[in-house]
């Protein structure tokens, strides 16, 4: 039961992450702000994220797990009734910042706790749990925040998360056990995995992927207003992008096991790339009436084949360092993060210097940058048997 809430509170991050993409017009309005500043609420997160977590981490070690869960739920709860009482930008920013830290340092810890709790048969099976709370969030939560954020005001989708936080912090306090073991991992050791060249190939391709689909995933909801995509039709598009995404990431997993991780991720990637390049073309040339449903079709295509890139890419992860994988994985989720803070900032400035219609070429640019580094990783693999014989 206790990785139920583990769940629960994967579920509420998962929400606050994504569905700031759909109330982004809406803030913007609000806070009478444009949207490539609004937009740089996302990096704000984003950035906290990928530097607090390992930091954090470290920092609360010898805590215990239960303590140290209830002290990230209580600031990303925090965070989330921050925002609802900002009066302005600069109060929101921070309340970003700080519900990002909460939830930094909650996911890798949750994530440990599943593996403390679960028997050894079953660990597999409890991560899965776990982790499943972002997948359901970009499904259901993220969609529902957005039409919630529509109907009572974007403060309300913030309640929303703040109370699904609140019901998961009362859970594992009552029903998580103290004593659970630390597996956390110093910075000298993380240092030390990320210096492995391979490693460091496959920190650059993730973050070189999150960077090219967040540079369009933030600002997502500019040009489908463009198109005249109500809050409803919004919400719909998300709830598209969400279920694709869930149905790569299962896809990825299995193509992995059949066609190799490697082979998986560039298949994704060069789908991805493909598809945000087209989404540009849609809304720059299409007609109006036509380019509706040709952007939802490419929200599909992109979500379905950039979510199979990213399974994918753990399991080579974790083939290319089995003996520290934990760690490996740690560093991938922070430079995703910092993809994504860097992805915000760039889609910002593609905004306000070309337009919504450029945001697609943009990110499919850099989603084939990360293609060419994980061709370049696979091509120095390939020649290391003759470097050695030579």
């Amino acid at each position: 039961m206790s990785v139920f809430w583990l769940a629960l509170a994967a579920f509420a991050i998962g929400t606050e992450a994504f569905v700031i993409a759909g109330l982004l017009p809406i803030i913007a309005a609000d806070m009478q702000i444009s949207a490539a500043a609004a937009g740089q609420l996302v990096t704000a997160y984003a950035l906290a994220y990928a530097v607090g977590s390992p930091i954090l981490a470290v920092t609360f070690n010898n805590l215990d797990r239960k303590d140290v869960l209830a002290l990230a739920l209580s600031c990303f709860i925090a965070g989330n009734l921050l925002a609802v009482a900002s009066p302005g930008f600069p109060l929101l920013m921070t309340s970003r910042v700080l519900m990002a830290l909460g939830a930094g340092l909650c996911m890798p810890t949750a994530i440990g706790v599943a593996v403390a709790v679960a028997v050894p048969e079953r660990r597999g099976r409890a991560i899965a749990l776990v982790t499943s709370g972002l997948t359901v969030a970009t499904v259901v939560g993220v969609p529902l925040g957005t039409m919630m954020g529509s109907q009572f005001g974007w403060r309300a989708t913030f309640v929303l998360v703040a109370v699904l936080g609140a019901v998961a912090l009362a859970g594992l306090l009552f029903g998580l056990p103290r004593g659970l073991p630390k597996s956390t991992a110093t910075l000298a050791e993380r240092i030390a995995v990320a210096r492995q060249d391979a490693v460091l190939y496959a920190l650059a391709t993730t973050t070189l992927w999150a960077i090219g689909g967040f540079t369009v995933f933030t600002y997502l909801a500019i040009p489908l207003h463009g198109l005249g995509f109500g809050a409803a039709e919004i919400s719909l598009a998300l709830l598209v992008f969400g279920s694709a995404a869930a149905i790569g990431n299962m896809l990825g997993g299995l193509l992995a096991d059949r066609l190799g991780s490697a082979s998986t991720a560039a298949l994704g990637l060069v789908g991805m790339a493909t598809a945000l390049i087209l989404l540009s073309a849609a809304l720059k040339f299409a007609a109006p009436e036509h380019a509706r449903y040709f952007v939802l079709l490419l929200v599909f295509g992109w979500a379905i084949s950039g979510w199979a890139f990213y399974p994918a890419q753990v399991a080579g992860i974790i083939r290319i360092t089995p003996e520290a994988s934990i760690i490996a994985l740690s560093l991938n989720a922070s430079f995703m993060y910092l993809g994504f803070a860097i992805g915000g900032a760039i889609g910002g400035g593609v905004l306000s210097a070309l337009g919504p219609t450029d945001l697609g070429w943009v990110g499919g640019a850099g989603v084939a940058a990360a293609l060419v580094v994980l061709l370049l990783r696979g091509r120095q693999e390939r020649l290391k048997p003759y470097k050695i014989a030579g």
